[in-house]
Formats: C-alpha cells, structure tokens, sequence
C-alpha cells in the first residue's frame, strides 16, 4: 500500500499560535468598525424572511452611517499616526 503525505506546510500554521501583542492591538484598534460592521448584519438578516418595513430601513440606514463612522474614524487616525496629511 502506498501512502500520500502533504509535501508542505499547512496554510493555517501550526495550532498552538497565539496572536502577537501587534496583532491584538490591531483588533483592538479594529474594534469599533467590527461592532458596526456586526451591527448592520444584525439589521440587515432581521429583514431576510420578511419585506423591510419603515422601523426596519431605518436600522439598517443608522447602521451603514455607523459603519461609514467608524471606518472614517479608523482611517482619519491612521493618517494621523502616519503623519499623512499633515
């Protein structure tokens, strides 16, 4: 019998990884825009099943402006910290 091993490394590395002290600082930096993100999504499959009634494009509306708000805030404190702009 023949048998067929992987001949690389697994994409995903190995499994007892924890993420960078930089890699959680992203996330943390990344927070708001997730929540919003996560938010819209919530507004978004409460209308899946049904029509969309006027409560319901309104939360979905509110949500996107929070999203925007939040990608906005990320990218105008990365320019920044960059000194981009400046």
């Amino acid at each position: 019998m023949r048998y067929i091993a992987a001949v690389q490394e697994p994409v995903t590395g190995s499994d007892d990884r924890e993420p960078t002290a930089a890699e959680l600082d992203a996330i943390e930096r990344e927070m708001p825009v997730i929540l919003a993100e996560v938010e819209l999504l919530d507004a978004q499959i409460m209308t899946i099943d049904r029509p969309a009634c006027e409560l319901d494009a309104r939360r979905i509306r509110r949500a996107r402006r929070k999203v925007l708000a939040a990608r906005r805030e990320l990218t105008n404190r990365a320019a920044s910290v960059s000194g981009v702009g400046a």
